[in-house]
């Protein structure tokens, strides 16, 4: 059976192997060495379940009317019995289109009038196709004579007790087995069944029958007779299933999703600038801890689950790391910690790009991610509550699961917004045997695409396609070039899609009376560094609010800025008139900004006015600094120069700090930053595996036709080159002398005559090969293959044979 299906495969033209490779890509990973290793790939259970699991469901439907029309002698089946197994429940054109795509797959294969069903498939798949039990004379004798008397077997089916008929039906239904007994007792239905050999005992799922089995089977027979109306594989369907949720309008889709866009980037912001100023310790299981979690949730206004999801995304994305403790950051709390998450450096540059570039680098990286959020909050097997960033959190399969369902929600129409039911209900038909079981992975995705904002209205935004299209490169231009010749721009079309959505970054504000700064939009990014100095934030949005206090001018005063510079920056910025409070304020500041001068004695505090220190002197507020006079101007303390300004501050003084020449130290705080990671996006860019298309395919059929040839012209080696390749010949007792294969290659080139040529190659193997020689001189035999049309060069010390062609 194998070498014929290895037939098959090798009277393929190229294009249709090099489809079968496209359709089932595991097959050539690695490259096999001919068609022969090639056919034993694509009989093994491995690839037979991956490719069954990419299948739709009325796909495995038509399979499993092929397993079910098999001929008990010869076990093959054809496209006519296929279609009477179909009568009735499906179009014969769509029955054949299925059928065409088993035999491009090579699941089916053989003629049309004897096709026969890879052995793999019934390894991999039920036990029972379609949902039937096996034949009836396989289970039991009686029953087998009861289904072949099919007048009596309707009689018993309609005398079947109300209870016994609820059972049938169920069991029709599929799977065609049941529980025996409930608690020890055998239910009277169960029993009326068996006693009239409707059901079979059997002793276990798929195995043969016992009489003293605990569970039951309904044989196939009666399936069929109690699916009398909806046919004997059930309802199929042939199409995917129509979602009745609402059509949006793709406008407002794109507006809404935008705006959740916006949001996210500015949420993960937040959440990092959070982190930032107050790490985060790394548990000693992994992940952040749960009260961290909440901190950091009510610091960016969002609920705990979106909290985490973000935290995740920018763990992935490369903005989040670990850092080691060290120095005084270790004291934490009550207990030292080792590790404690921080932002990395790759967050200031993300930082630095537009929102759109920003947010692209979020979504690449929830979609490369290999973390289930929706996990987060729940108790693993062990009942220990699983946290973010924890590595319980790790599913390999939440990349696939995400592009399924962007998948499904792409491939309908502009604005439709179908129910979580209704995606889950789509993508159980397009993949049955891959989507069960993974329901919560789906609404996980399904969450995440709206939080991110992929997704607006329940319906997919067009910049969303274009993200989920450009996950792949197109495997034509390997060098990235258009089709002028000219080199792709590194800005994707998703991004140009959402930059064309978002409001245009401002640089200005509008300075109100009670001091409020207004951001008529988002700023750009030299502005957003501004406002961060010189005001606090209020509320954000796409239009934000910032408020300029004592407190935001003084840390503006701290950094460098100077009463004019601030002057000039409202006025540069401001398109409305600067209030007089504003200027008073500023003015206020900076007058008693720098009044007192504190160092490091322990520390120290000085000024030119005499009163301002006796001032300080005299505050009861201050006695904890243990201040005394070391001069009419000068004061010292003990204690550290940070807490001394603090201490100042607290008590509304305004000093400064100086180095030793007494010049102004700026005071902009330290920013730390974890060591800088690889996003998941990017780590999946390196794994993935290259698009078998074009050039690459081409060259992947021929390296297998290649190899089969080799594999053939190998088997029709003369005996002698073989024997001196060292494979075993019966009747050979002695190895052709090297002398003799010299004399034999010498007249071989006088004659030009084709010869067999056994050698070793530098890695010490033994092959042959079939060639024409040119010279032999030197030490080394020059020879053309024909076949390839290639010259060849072999040291004369390797060849060990040579035989002229018969």
């Amino acid at each position: 059976m194998a070498t014929a299906f290895a037939d098959q495969l090798r009277s393929l033209t190229d294009d249709a192997l090099g489809a079968l490779i496209q359709l089932r890509p595991d097959l050539v990973v690695p490259v096999p060495s001919d068609v022969s290793a090639l056919a034993v790939r694509a009989q093994a259970r491995g690839s037979v379940a991956r490719c069954l699991d990419a299948l739709d469901e009325f796909t495995l439907a038509v399979l499993d009317a092929g397993r079910l029309s098999r001929s008990a002698e010869t076990a093959l089946t054809s496209i006519t019995a296929v279609l009477e197994l179909t009568a009735g429940a499906a179009d014969p054109e769509d029955v054949r289109t299925a059928i065409g795509r088993l035999r491009a797959r090579f699941l089916l294969h053989g003629p049309e009038d004897a096709l026969q069903v890879v052995g793999a498939v019934d390894e991999v798949s039920s036990p029972y196709p379609a949902g039937l039990g096996r034949p009836a004379d396989y289970l039991d004798a009686q029953t087998a004579a009861l289904c072949a008397d099919r007048a009596k077997l309707r009689r018993t089916v309609l005398a079947a007790p109300p209870g016994a008929r609820a059972v049938l039906d169920r069991l029709a239904a599929g799977p065609p087995v049941g529980t025996l007994s409930s608690g020890g007792t055998i239910a009277e239905p169960v029993q009326w069944l068996i006693d009239n050999h409707i059901l079979v005992p059997v002793s276990e799922a798929g195995r043969a029958p016992r009489s003293d089995g605990e569970l039951v089977e309904l044989p196939r027979e009666i399936g069929m007779l109690l699916r009398r109306d909806s046919g004997p594989l059930g309802p199929l369907r042939p199409a995917p299933p129509v979602p009745e949720g609402p059509a949006r309008d793709p406008k407002s889709v794109d507006s809404a999703g935008t705006g959740q866009a916006m949001e996210a980037v500015r949420h993960v912001e937040a959440l990092l600038e959070a982190l930032s100023g107050e790490p985060a310790a790394v548990l000693k299981t992994g992940g952040l801890g749960v009260r961290d979690l909440k901190r950091l949730a009510r610091a960016a206004n969002l609920d705990e689950p979106a909290a985490a999801l973000l935290i995740e995304v920018a763990y992935a994305a490369g903005l989040l790391g670990e850092s080691d403790v060290t120095g005084a950051g270790r004291a934490r709390a009550a207990a030292a910690v080792d590790e404690i998450f921080l932002p990395t450096g790759a967050y200031d540059l993300w930082r630095a790009m537009s929102i759109a570039r920003r947010w692209e680098a979020l979504a690449n990286s929830w979609l490369a991610m290999t973390r289930q959020t929706g996990l987060i909050g729940q108790r693993d097997d062990r009942d220990r509550p699983i946290n973010t960033l924890a590595p319980d959190a790790e599913r390999a399969g939440s990349p696939q699961a995400r592009r399924e369902v962007l998948a499904v929600l792409a491939d309908l129409a502009h604005g439709t917004a179908p129910k979580a039911g209704e995606v889950l209900e789509m993508l159980a038909w397009q993949a049955p045997r891959r989507a069960r079981g993974r329901e919560a992975v789906h609404r996980d995705a399904l969450a995440g695409a709206a939080t991110l904002g992929v997704t607006g209205l329940g319906a997919i935004t067009s910049y969303g396609r274009l993200l989920l299209a450009e996950a792949r490169p197109d495997d034509r231009d390997p060098l990235g070039a258009g089709a002028g010749g000219e080199r792709v721009p590194g800005v994707s079309e998703a991004v140009r899609a959402l930059d064309a959505l978002l409001p245009a970054p401002v640089d200005h504000v509008l300075v109100q009376a009670d001091l409020s700064v207004v951001v008529p939009g988002p700023p750009e990014p030299e502005l957003a560094a501004e406002l961060d100095v010189v005001a606090e934030p209020e509320s954000a949005g796409g239009a934000s609010v910032h408020r300029v206090t004592a407190a935001s001018v003084r840390r503006a005063l701290d950094v460098g800025y100077s009463a004019g510079d601030l002057h000039a920056l409202f006025q540069r910025r401001s398109r409305t008139p600067v209030p007089q409070a504003m200027t008073y304020l500023i003015d206020d500041s900076a007058r008693r900004h720098g009044g007192l001068r504190a160092g490091s004695a322990g520390s120290y505090v000085r000024s030119d006015d005499e009163a301002l220190i006796a001032e300080v002197l005299a505050d009861k507020r201050l006695g904890s600094l243990a201040l005394r006079r070391l001069a009419p101007t000068v004061l010292c303390s003990p204690l550290q120069l940070v807490r001394l300004l603090g201490a100042l501050r607290d008590a509304g003084f305004a000093p400064v700090a100086e180095d030793a020449a007494g010049s102004a130290v700026l005071a902009r705080p330290k920013v730390r930053r974890a060591p800088t990671r690889t996003s998941a996006s990017a780590r999946l860019a390196d794994q993935a595996v290259p698009l078998l298309a074009g050039p690459r395919l081409a060259g992947v059929v021929e390296q297998i036709r290649r190899g089969d040839i080799a594999t053939r012209a190998a088997r029709r080696t003369p005996v002698t080159v073989r024997a001196a390749n060292g494979q075993s010949v019966p009747g050979l007792t002695s190895v052709q002398a090297h002398t003799q294969a010299m004399a034999v290659l010498q007249q071989a080139v006088r004659d030009k005559v084709r010869v067999w040529v056994g050698y070793v190659d530098t890695h010490g193997a033994t092959l042959s090969r079939l060639v024409r020689p040119v010279s032999l001189s030197a030490g080394y035999l020059r020879a053309e293959d024909e076949r390839t049309e290639t010259l060849h060069t072999f040291a004369l010390h390797r060849i060990t044979a040579a035989v002229v062609e018969e």
